[in-house]
């Protein structure tokens, strides 16, 4: 790729991160097949629903060790903007963990046009923010479908998220608290203007020091994106959580690493609830332990591991 085709790229990428207003909600990318309303089994399905008169879609993967008789845990894997549920399989390769663990994963589809979705993760108001889909609604509804399907155990429903992914992540925490347990965002900060969840919501945050579509520092950012930085955000949920205001820090690399990795647990919050930030130095805007698809959206950690991270931190934190 050119200097000049990667330059455009990028402008577009950077566009897309919160979603343009401009942008269909019309468009959905074409399931392969639907799934009967039954139960499923180990491997992968694709579901659609109905919102008003619009078509969503999500993708089901089932560990090959699935129990129907026994509830088992969720993970819902939200994208980033200009992908799809189809593209987040591979960009976050929670496939192989869902299967070694045992947990579902779900990978739902924002809206938008052709492949090149997103989600409204907030951002927009007055007429910026009219015909942009109802996520949130349309995530409760999801969790309704798939308890239809398989054995749900509501307790352990978690989500995760890159980019714009990550920012509907922290919206599902500020307004679907009681049927998400945790949360785990990956290079995607706040973008609405109140978080008032019913109850403290756990997050693990990853983040890239040299992240260029969302940086760490706000001040850093293009104008048009309304969000929180990074410590902006998670201070707004340490403040939530009733967390202590002090970190412990630990370091996740070893000597010799490529790139220091530094996880800040803020603990102390009510009903257990913790805040923890995983700062990647020199990480770009990646999936930590995946390669990146281009070269342009930085260095990504290979010295950790997002998924086996927050799955750990998934496991100590149930819905109460």
């Amino acid at each position: 790729m050119n200097m000049n085709a990667s330059g455009i790229l990028r402008s577009a990428l950077a566009l897309l991160i919160v979603g343009l207003p401009t942008m269909s909600s019309s468009g959905q990318e074409q399931p392969a097949k639907e799934t009967p309303s039954k139960a499923i089994g180990p491997g992968d399905h694709t579901r659609t629903l109905m919102m008003g008169e619009q078509k969503r879609a999500y993708l089901i993967h089932v560990p090959k060790d699935y129990d129907p008789k026994k509830p088992a845990p969720v993970i819902l894997a939200l994208h980033g903007a200009a992908m799809n549920g189809s593209m987040m399989v591979w960009f976050s390769g929670l496939n192989k963990k869902s299967d070694e663990a045992g947990f579902i994963v779900v990978y739902p589809s924002g809206t938008g046009t052709g492949p090149f979705l997103t989600w409204n993760a907030g951002g927009f108001k007055g007429k910026m923010a009219e015909g942009k889909a109802d996520d949130v609604a349309f995530i409760g509804k999801l969790l309704d479908d798939l308890g239809t399907v398989v054995n749900v155990d509501e307790k352990r429903v978690y989500a995760c998220g890159m980019s714009n992914g990550g920012m509907m992540c922290y919206r599902l925490a500020a307004e679907l608290s009681d049927r998400i347990a945790a949360i785990a965002p990956v290079a995607g900060t706040i973008a609405i203007d109140e978080s008032k969840p019913k109850r403290p919501v756990p997050v693990i945050h990853f983040h890239g020091t040299k992240d260029t579509f969302v940086p760490f520092e706000m001040a850093k950012a293009p104008s048009f994106m309304k969000l929180k930085g990074v410590e902006d955000s998670i201070q707004t949920w340490v403040k939530i959580n009733g967390c202590d205001e002090k970190p412990k820090a630990d370091v996740l690399s070893k000597d010799g690493d490529e790139m220091k990795v530094t996880r800040k647990t803020y603990s102390g919050g009510k009903d257990g609830a913790e805040v923890v930030l995983v700062v990647i130095e020199d990480g770009g805007h990646t999936w930590p332990g995946m390669t990146p698809p281009a070269s342009f959206m930085g260095k990504s950690a290979k010295n950790i591991s997002a998924n086996d991270l927050m799955w750990e931190f998934f496991q100590k934190h149930k819905l109460k």
